[in-house]
């Protein structure tokens, strides 16, 4: 028996009694992948995506983990409400323009002191103050460094589109405007290196797409990590008590760790190892969460359809935003359909052995994404649930 047949037996024995759809983390692997993505760090704390894995439950059992130290929260909302159930350490890492969450925070010394915003540019300094209502409560500032790659005299760009601030100089101004103004004081310095810890460098069949990934990342943690040095130098000659720098992603965790500026790493991805990350030469995950699909058509031989499935990952469209049906190996989907909103048909000779009612387990193109899909996440150990627990979603919150 391979592994995966091995682990389809284990997470059919689990959930025999319930029906499908269902949604479920291993746990074995997820501890596993804490623990490698710890081990990745080199001993810098890392710092938790919640937009990753959207589970309250779950960022506890991975904070509770040695070598793992705050959360990295997607939205201005979302890092109230975790502020307030006791998480006392939340980065926001994209700027905010959602006013009454900003009253809130200014209102509030709990809330203000648990969180930390994110800014590239002097008007989100305006649009804070004028949302204050009356808050006097200083507000903790973050600022984001450009990561992108620019070659051919800045024709060419590589890296996503965020933070205007590139240069030292730039970064340094902006740290002295937060500086000079009340209420406000700048804490930390982020610089996400999407191009390097979000692309796989080794897609099956495209080896010359590979080789230009690898070429690309390289060049370009050689001129981050010159300029990102440089950006950190001319902040803290700003701003002396900086707290922390971070940086990375689940796939440059160990390239970002061995920077000297950097003080944490950023990752929540690699705990669930969704299918864009199985094409990286640098680490191996092992699948923790999954979602099952009810066999409830066979349509002839070689084919069964199941139910519903269409969940695609957020991202510029294509076929690697799509989930991929996992177990049992040996099914894709039908060229003509793909996974559908209500029905999804799969091909290969697996289907022949399954029948009305059997589970098809699929993985996620994206993490955390999965969990707006579902209210509840069964945890899994051995062959055994062990918990239920809810999602954001379950919780009744949909932040975005």
């Amino acid at each position: 028996m391979t592994v995966r047949a091995a682990d389809r037996s284990r997470y059919d024995r689990a959930t025999a009694h319930l029906d499908a759809p269902v949604a479920v983390v291993d746990l074995d692997a997820f501890d596993a992948n804490a623990e490698d993505l710890v081990r990745r760090a080199g001993g810098k704390p890392i710092r938790v995506a919640s937009k990753s894995v959207r589970c309250r439950a779950l960022l506890e059992r991975v904070l509770a983990r040695p070598g793992f130290a705050g959360i990295m929260s997607f939205t201005l909302a979302e890092s109230l409400w975790l502020a307030r159930a006791g998480f006392d350490d939340v980065l926001l890492a994209y700027p905010s323009a959602d006013r009454s969450a900003y009253a809130e925070l200014a209102a509030d010394p709990k809330l203000a002191a648990a969180v930390t915003v994110m800014v590239d540019d002097q008007a989100q300094l305006d649009l804070i103050d004028a949302a204050r209502a009356g808050g006097g409560e200083e507000i903790r500032v973050c600022l984001e460094l450009d990561t992108s790659l620019r070659m051919l005299g800045g024709r060419v760009r590589i890296g996503a589109l965020r933070s205007p601030l590139r240069t030292p100089d730039q970064l340094a101004e902006l740290a002295r405007s937060v500086d000079r103004r009340p209420g406000f004081r700048l804490v930390g310095l982020m610089a996400y290196e999407g191009h390097v810890a979000g692309v796989g460098d080794s897609v099956a069949g495209r080896p010359l797409r590979s080789r230009a990934v690898r070429l690309m990342q390289a060049a370009a943690r050689r001129e981050l990590a010159v300029r990102r040095a440089e950006v950190v130098r001319a902040v803290r000659a700003v701003a002396p008590g900086l707290e922390f720098v971070n940086g990375g992603g689940t796939g440059s965790v160990q390239h970002t760790a061995a920077e000297a500026a950097v003080t944490e790493i950023a990752a929540g991805s690699g705990l669930y190892a969704p299918r864009l990350f199985d094409n990286y030469t640098s680490f191996t995950a092992r699948p923790a969460a999954l979602f099952a699909q009810p066999v409830v058509r066979r349509p002839g031989v070689g084919v069964v359809t199941v139910l519903g499935g269409g969940y695609p990952a957020s991202g510029a469209a294509g076929t690697d935003r799509l989930p991929v049906p996992y177990l049992p190996e040996g099914l894709c989907y039908d060229p003509q359909e793909g996974p559908g909103e209500v029905q999804t048909p799969l091909l290969g000779t697996a289907a022949d052995d399954l029948l009305i009612g059997d589970k098809v387990w699929f993985r996620h193109a994206k993490a955390g994404e999965l969990c707006e899909r579902f209210d509840e996440l069964r945890l899994i150990e051995g062959d055994r649930i062990t918990a239920t627990v809810p999602t954001y979603r379950g919780e009744g919150l949909t932040f975005l």
